[in-house]
């Protein structure tokens, strides 16, 4: 059963990497690229985004791998089909209908779509941070100045519909230049906004902060910080938490109110153990 199920993920993500090449892809702040005509075989969303390059689909529930299967093959019928009706309108002359197609392609941009098995989401930890591109700075420089416009840091002034913007800045920069040397960069980022304006999506969050210091060990950024905060506080893997300060204190040790508030944590989690170990070995 384990075998089949293996393979039944290994051709769901032939099948997504399939539709997530760049010739198919729509570019969401930097206009449309369209995607193939006629019937789509193979999944990705309205946004373009197929499986990430290099991603790796760990063995899930063949219902699971159906359905999301399902999902992102209807969204790309549907915007394909939006964007056909589109042209449509464009050649014949109907600027008004045109105009409310046009309109509801901008608004599928503004929404956050998702792949859903969460090793889908995320691209391989295989990338490194080698090149500097012009392209690439161009679009984390969009996706900072959107960070700020939506409200980074300032709570009362978030938007969210700005920070999926930028959130999308992030990953088309990662997905689209992968040797980029802004990459881990733009993953911080996106754990960042992910963990901080978007619900409910930490597993999504610490994943990215983790691609950011695996991609470049001495990532400026307080990646390994923010991803042991998260495991402890919202995900409860102490383990996992532990672990990360101890990382802290060897990694991230520039700044020291992150360094202090590792070493308390490591602590007090370290006592929590040694007392619940306790407790379980004490005879009664």
């Amino acid at each position: 059963m384990r075998t089949k199920l293996i393979h039944r993920a290994t051709m769901v993500v032939g099948g997504l990497l399939l539709a997530s090449a760049p010739a198919c892809n729509m570019d969401p702040a930097f206009g449309e690229r369209r995607p193939p005509k006629g019937p789509i075989a193979s999944a990705k969303d309205p946004m373009g985004k197929g499986l990430p390059s290099g991603a790796t689909l760990a063995v899930v529930e063949n219902q699971e791998v159906d359905l999301v299967e399902n999902v992102l093959n209807h969204r790309a019928q549907y915007h394909q089909g939006l964007e056909e009706l589109r042209d449509y309108y464009l050649a014949h002359g109907y600027a008004s209908k045109q105009s409310w197609a046009d309109f509801e392609l901008a608004g599928l941009r503004k929404v956050k779509s998702f792949r859903y098995l969460i090793d889908a989401e995320i691209p391989s930890d295989q990338l490194r941070p080698t090149e500097k591109v012009p392209e690439a700075d161009a679009l984390y420089e969009r996706g900072r100045s959107l960070l700020r416009k939506g409200g980074s840091g300032i709570p009362i002034f978030y938007r969210e519909k700005t920070m999926i913007e930028a959130a999308d800045a992030f990953q088309q920069l990662v997905e689209q230049y992968p040797n980029s040397d802004k990459i881990d960069d733009a993953a911080f980022f996106l754990g960042e906004i992910h963990k901080e304006y978007l619900p409910n999506q930490e597993q999504i969050a610490v994943k990215w902060y983790e691609r950011a210091w695996t991609w470049d060990p001495q990532t400026p950024h307080a990646a390994r910080f923010q991803a042991a905060v998260v495991y402890d506080y919202r995900l409860h893997d102490r383990d996992r938490a532990l672990e990360l300060y101890q990382s802290v204190l060897k990694n991230e040790t520039g700044d020291q109110t992150n360094v202090r508030f590792a070493t308390r944590r490591i602590h007090e989690l370290t006592t929590a153990r040694q007392t619940a170990t306790a407790q379980v070995t004490t005879p009664e």
